[in-house]
């Protein structure tokens, strides 16, 4: 076992997926010279060269288009948008040709593309920088869309995702790029793209979370007194593994959705949805959703009031034990 910060950890993903297939390539602004603006691509370009790790121009449109060019010739490209907020120029490649050319083809053309997306406030940034965006993609049909949390996840995810024959858009939250734990880089056990994970037993409520926020609801679960919280780690935003978060509420018989988008129309109340539907009669409780404002991402100085924390996440939890 080897301790790695989660951007260590999806460089070293990175390196082993291209040197696994010649077929893969990265490409972004700044990802090979430079390493990345988070160093996440940190000397591939020396080591594997400037034919296989890109620095390509300022145009996201120019890369997604080229990468999906690149997919449907058999090659296995990861796309780096620097920031959440710069991929609204590739917006229409991902959601108009990206997610539909296999069903467009029936199912004849795969396109095997990974797009890497910083993504989460708490790193003291403005606007186009500190965006949550994954529920505009996970609406979209024909897009694989997931997250990762921790460093050892992150490693063997990122492998998982390029290994894909779908599309695959990578939310990496940016604020726990330096959060460090244990890697196996040799024997890597994945869990796959699909598949919900429970962090912490407990049997009073469940809490739901994902990428930046799967650490506070940890936290918060270890702070709530004489409550005893199960955490589970979506890790997969589209498609959504309801059968694990069903388990756990049936157990418990309460639900916390927490992420840091907007509380309106974000993951939080598909999530409510499906379970009041399956879990109507068990439920002791309404679902209950913690998550961003429905505003603009805030300046810095302000983000704090913004993001969902530690105190946020135990008084809803202390609102659905007090009901009855």
């Amino acid at each position: 076992m080897t301790t790695l910060t989660m951007a260590k950890a999806l460089n070293e993903g990175l390196r082993r997926s291209l040197g696994d297939d010649d077929r893969v390539m990265v490409m972004g602004e700044d990802v090979g010279r430079l390493g990345g603006v988070f160093r996440v691509t940190d000397s591939l370009q020396s080591e594997f060269g400037a034919d296989r790790v890109i620095d390509t121009p300022l145009a996201e449109s120019g890369i997604i288009g080229t990468a999906i060019g690149l997919a449907i010739r058999g090659y296995r490209p990861v796309c780096e948008i620097q920031f959440d907020g710069f991929i609204y120029p590739a917006f229409d490649q991902i959601v108009s040709q990206l997610a539909k050319i296999r069903h467009r083809t029936d199912g004849a053309v795969s396109v095997p593309l990974t797009i890497r997306v910083p993504f989460g406030g708490g790193i003291g940034a403005v606007e186009h920088h500190s965006e949550s965006p994954e529920a505009y993609f996970a609406q979209t049909a024909g897009l694989r869309v997931v997250s990762c949390s921790s460093a050892d996840d992150a490693y063997s995810m990122i492998q998982d995702a390029i290994r894909s024959d779908d599309p695959v858009l990578f939310f990496e939250p940016k604020r726990r790029y330096w959060d460090k734990a244990e890697v196996d880089l040799d024997g890597v056990t994945s869990l796959g793209l699909e598949t919900a994970r429970v962090l912490r037993e407990g049997t009073d409520i469940t809490v739901v979370a994902y990428g930046p926020m799967v650490a506070t609801a940890l936290a918060a679960a270890n702070e709530a007194e004489g409550t005893s919280v199960e955490v589970i780690d979506l890790r997969s935003l589209s498609p959504i593994d309801f059968d694990t978060i069903e388990r756990s509420v049936l157990k418990t018989h309460r639900l916390v959705v927490v992420h840091e988008a907007s509380v309106f129309l974000g993951l939080g109340a598909e999530i409510a949805a499906r379970i009041t539907e399956r879990c109507f009669f068990q439920l002791e409780a309404p679902v209950l959703r913690v998550g961003g404002y429905a505003t603009p991402y805030p300046a810095s100085k302000l983000e704090q009031y913004f993001l969902p924390d530690v105190d946020r996440v135990l008084d809803t939890i202390e609102r659905s034990m007090a009901v009855e």
